[in-house]
């Protein structure tokens, strides 16, 4: 999965790349940027790591894949200028552009498309999105800048899934120090992090593609909302694409130096429950916990209004969204019922919170809510690190918050390895047949099919789909309004002053 900073999900000064004045006037050098971000990556390896914020630095500026996501969520080329796809739809011949190099200045060819691919497809991979490879039968290079990539079946989400970041390209004589020392083929290159501050990129000169406007960037990580206020409006970060304190926005949107830049995220933010956990297997008791949740007194208390609310793992931007918000409609009567019946009445259930504000601030409600049916919730507020270990890879929870930021991610749901722990042989089988079927309507219907199964189960408390709440010198343009994946990509931004 991938976590998200501050709306999906976190300080110490970083070096300022604007000059701060008496009066709290910050003037830009107008070729470097200093970002603002909640949390920081606990590595900078795409491939090897399941934490948003790694993406946030890298994608698109340090590391490239074949394909890669455009602003408005639409598939393009990447690495690859152009591909061919076999009638039987088996067969993906790549046309890799010419001339490319990584930071370190080797060539990027075909063999370390082949070399990426197999690794992040190996049985020892620790690639965070293993599904995204799965169904690849081979791969060969047949010159330096053709790539030959055969499936096992047909997938007509292939070209999507390698625009992942956990598909980017790596070099074999890296690939083992990604973790510190990212290099990629990118139009910025890694030049230092200080950790519980900052990283730093600078432009790489050797880019095969248009040069980028900025000749430095900063990312720096501000996990408190009230830092991130004060860092924004003393001009100490020039933009917070994701800003952690929408109840500030209003003074933002008054003040003529700033622009509030509202957007959708692919955040599913959801109650994640430990489907396999002592009363929580039983259908009942999720249903009461769903019936328990009054999504807009979340939005409100903990997001200031922004969010839109979810009844299946799917965001609603999509077109292939169904609605299922009444599915399981608040009603804690009918929670308290089906606790009853189950024989579940005062139960200790233990909601394990990560860093982000949505969490805390939304598991208090929720808390709240699951109080009023009888339910006995313990509160733990966790690190990421101790997240990770305890919650997502240990499965030792009961309930969590998280958004899950991962772009048209609901197949997780047949991960039986997943943390949700959710075995389901019928909506496995059913995302078996949506990856290979490739036509349009049909597979609108399957994850139509899919969204209202695990709505159906009351896998999770289905809460609200993550906006993107960002605020920027109003001088700056270029950054994303709308988030189709975990990215601050910093290609096309820009001072305008």
């Amino acid at each position: 999965m991938r976590y998200l900073h501050s709306g999906g999900l976190a300080l110490v000064h970083g070096t300022a790349l604007a000059l701060v004045l008496s009066a709290g006037t910050a003037f830009a050098t107008n070729t470097e940027i200093s970002i603002g971000m909640v949390l920081e990556p606990p590595n900078l390896n795409p491939t090897g790591g399941a934490a948003a914020a790694i993406d946030e630095v890298v994608y698109a500026n340090v590391f490239e894949g074949l394909t890669r996501f455009a602003s408005d969520g639409a598939v393009i080329p990447g690495l690859a200028e152009s591909w061919d796809i076999s009638e039987d739809g088996l067969t993906y011949t790549f046309n890799l552009r010419d001339g490319v190099t990584f930071h370190d200045g080797t060539d990027f060819t075909a063999e370390d498309a082949v070399f990426s691919l197999d690794r992040a497809r190996a049985e020892d991979s620790t690639n965070a999105q293993p599904s995204l490879f799965a169904g690849i039968e081979s791969v060969t290079a047949a010159d330096d800048t053709t790539l030959v990539v055969t499936l096992a079946a047909p997938n007509g989400s292939f070209l999507f899934n390698m625009a992942w970041g956990d598909a980017v390209m790596v070099a074999p004589e890296s690939a083992d120090t990604l973790e510190t020392n990212p290099i990629g083929t990118g139009p910025f290159a890694f030049s230092e992090w200080v950790q519980g501050d900052r990283v730093e990129l600078t432009r790489y000169d050797g880019y095969w593609g248009d040069p980028v406007a900025l000749e430095a960037a900063t990312f720096r990580f501000i996990s408190d909302p009230n830092a991130a206020f004060a860092a924004m409006m003393a001009g100490d970060v020039d933009a917070f694409p994701n800003f952690p304190a929408p109840e500030t926005l209003a003074q933002f949107e008054a003040d003529p130096r700033f622009t509030v830049i509202v957007g959708s995220t692919e955040g599913e933010t959801i109650l994640s429950t430990n489907n396999q956990a002592e009363y929580l297997s039983d259908v009942r008791v999720r249903q009461a916990i769903a019936q328990a949740i009054n999504r807009q007194d979340i939005i409100d208390g903990a997001m200031f209004g922004y969010g839109t609310p979810i009844g299946s793992h799917f965001a609603p931007h999509n077109p292939d969204y169904v609605d299922l918000t009444g599915f399981a409609p608040y009603d804690p009567d009918a929670a308290r019922a089906l606790l009853a019946e189950a024989g579940a009445e005062g139960i200790t259930l233990r909601l394990m919170l990560p860093p982000p504000s949505y969490a805390r601030r939304g598991g208090e409600i929720v808390a709240a809510q699951l109080r009023e049916i009888g339910l006995d919730i313990e509160i733990s507020n966790l690190e990421w690190a101790q997240w990770l270990e305890q919650v997502f890879r240990g499965r030792d929870y009961d309930l969590t918050i998280v958004s899950h930021t991962e772009p048209m991610d609901i197949g997780i749901y047949a991960r039986e390895d997943y943390y949700f722990q959710y075995q389901n042989p019928d909506f496995n089988a059913l995302i078996e047949t949506l990856t290979a079927t490739t036509d349009p309507a049909a597979r609108s219907d399957l994850l139509a099919q899919a969204q209202e199964m695990i709505a159906a189960d009351y896998v999770n408390g289905f809460l609200f789909q993550l906006a993107k709440t960002g605020v920027a010198n109003a001088d700056i343009e270029g950054l994303w309004e709308n988030s189709p994946t975990q990215a601050n990509d910093l290609t096309g931004v820009r001072w305008t002053d």
